[in-house]
């Protein structure tokens, strides 16, 4: 099995890890993580190397970044790609509870977890996370970088933008566009396109809009 090495000891990490070792595909030598204090340190009982730039020194392994979101995953990538860390070293990790159909496809540094569902002609691109049953139909198209909550739930041909962020439980009528850099909130239902960098949530889901605080002057006598 070759060496992988993960990129940030978080939750997400330790989701990885379990994958990885459930499929059996690769041998997780360590963590790297810039939080200082992790270093030297063991999370579940796999070390943590030292920072995440220290990736240039393992000329031999693989990674995976195991970062929530998909703005800091692409943050990590083109830090490590001016280092020279090149595209072909990050593997995708796909939870042995998965099947991925003819006709689909995932890119590199991808994660699927635990009963994700393809059926037939999915796009995943690179570095893309999907949560625990998150359900993809026919001819879903999710761009690098995009996070799928748990239970998302994404009808057919649906397009998801890079770096887009669908929250726990939301679902996607089929032939809906979302953004790049949107973000639809947990437990959303999307019946209509969701511009990209926008933030909608609801049923049916619409623009979330910040609450405006009303000061009172104080009135003195």
């Amino acid at each position: 099995m070759s060496p992988l090495i993960l990129l940030a000891a978080s939750g997400l990490g330790r989701e990885v890890l379990n994958a990885v070792e459930a499929a059996g595909s690769h041998r997780v030598v360590g963590f790297l993580d810039d939080d200082a204090a992790l270093h030297g340190t063991s999370v579940t009982s796999v070390p943590v190397l030292g920072p995440i730039e220290d990736a240039v020194r393992h000329t031999d392994a693989r990674f995976v970044v195991c970062v929530g979101r998909g703005q800091s995953r692409r943050g990590i990538v083109r830090r490590l790609q001016s280092k020279g860390v090149a595209p072909d070293r990050y593997a995708a990790v796909v939870d042995p509870t998965v099947r991925v159909p003819r006709g689909c496809s995932i890119g590199a540094g991808a994660v699927l977890l635990a009963q994700t569902v393809l059926t037939a002609d999915v796009h995943i691109g690179r570095h893309v996370v999907a949560m625990p049953h998150v359900t993809l139909t026919h001819d879903n198209r999710i761009e690098d970088f995009a996070t799928l909550c748990a239970q998302v739930v994404l009808g057919g041909s649906v397009h998801v933008g890079e770096a887009a962020y669908l929250g726990m439980g939301c679902s996607v009528r089929e032939e809906i566009a979302i953004g790049p850099e949107a973000t639809l909130g947990m437990g959303a239902v999307l019946l209509e396109d969701l511009p990209a960098g926008a933030t909608w949530a609801g049923c049916p889901a619409r623009p979330l809009e910040r609450p405006v605080t009303h000061l009172r002057k104080s009135r003195t006598a």
